[in-house]
């Protein structure tokens, strides 16, 4: 099955005078790097040059009608091989992060991609390629997700926007978009956001609120309960703004 998506198949990176000492202010010490911080950035490193690698050897016209455990299936040795040759210490864990994450980035949004799959988030809030925030229940959160680099988040922006026909640029730096399950996303780019690309993606719930649970998060109160059932029993218009 090796074949299919490859390219080229049948199917397709001197002190005179002595002064009294004294001693200068000390300037705080930066932050040491934690050796989880240099983990993570020799894994981000080691997927840029991986993608690297399998776009330069994969067909990617034949990779859109594939589904994941397709992709999973042909790229798992090409990974295995890929890090072996460059003696790269990973556990079986860590290898089927690679792979998985890889695959992320063949066919849908990169990082980004679980989040996206997390029916418990509401939103998606990128901020540069740096940080990445999620609202989950109300509450917003930190992600420990970031992007290599700038260039490796607007590789991601130009694949929400091409998929409907847009661009975005710095003649054209903001961008209304909808992803193909319908979630909303807005973009900037320079020279509007001066210090990087910004993202937010307003996803949709897959499960209808009742006016039970909406009660229950106190969105609305039994008295606005009641208003709406008559509204709705006598046929009036109603309309939800917000």
């Amino acid at each position: 099955m090796l074949g299919r998506f490859i390219k080229g198949s049948s199917e397709h990176q001197a002190v005179t005078k002595v002064e009294p000492l004294v001693v200068p202010p000390v300037a705080p010490a930066l932050a040491p790097i934690t050796d989880a911080e240099s983990r993570r950035e020799e894994f981000l490193t080691l997927k840029v040059e991986l993608h690297r690698h399998l776009i330069d050897r994969f067909n990617l016209t034949a990779l859109e009608n594939a589904s994941k455990d397709e992709i999973l299936n042909e790229i798992r040795p090409i990974v295995r091989e890929f890090v072996r040759n460059r003696t790269v210490p990973l556990n079986a864990r860590e290898l089927d992060q690679l792979t998985s994450d890889t695959a992320d980035e063949m066919l849908g949004l990169g990082p980004i991609e679980p989040l996206l799959k997390d029916d418990s988030i509401a939103d998606i809030l990128i901020n540069t390629h740096k940080r990445v925030f999620i609202e989950r229940r109300g509450i917003i959160e930190e992600t420990s997700i970031r992007f290599r680099d700038e260039a490796h988040l607007l590789r991601i922006i130009n694949k929400i926007v091409s998929a409907i026909g847009r661009r975005v640029d710095e003649s054209a730096p903001m961008v209304d978009a909808r992803l193909a399950d319908g979630s909303r996303v807005n973009i900037a780019v320079r020279p509007i956001s001066v210090d990087g690309p910004l993202v937010s993606i307003r996803k949709f719930s897959k499960n209808r609120y009742s006016l039970e649970r909406l009660m229950a998060f106190n969105s609305i109160r039994p008295p606005m309960i009641d208003l709406l059932r008559i509204a709705v029993q006598a046929r009036k218009s109603i309309l939800v703004s917000g």
